[in-house]
């Protein structure tokens, strides 16, 4: 299952990426707009951190994923335990943990 990740913070870059391979997931995570997001693809889920972003990248990315079957969560905050919630709701229990 994939993951994009959009907003957060640059220095949990990593910290995200190892809690969604936790749940057996692979993630992209786009901090800031630089790269753009034309290269999201089709992920299974896309996750909005509302409050580390501007409303510019939250439109782009539900651009992006329009007329694909993609879940969309949104959250105000960008903590581990934000998207800890999020990947329960979404992928089940934690495997391992």
């Amino acid at each position: 299952m994939s993951v994009v990740i959009v907003g957060g913070n640059e220095c949990m870059v990593r910290q995200y990426k190892e809690l969604c391979r936790s749940y057996h997931c692979s993630a992209r995570v786009y901090t800031n707009m630089n790269a753009g997001l034309k290269n999201m693809g089709c992920p299974d889920l896309l996750v909005l951190f509302t409050s580390t972003i501007s409303h510019t990248m939250v439109r782009c990315a539900l651009r992006e994923a329009r007329g694909e079957h993609v879940h969309i969560a949104r959250s105000h905050t960008s903590s581990m335990a934000a998207l800890k919630n999020i990947l329960e709701e979404h992928m089940g229990q934690e495997d391992g943990r």
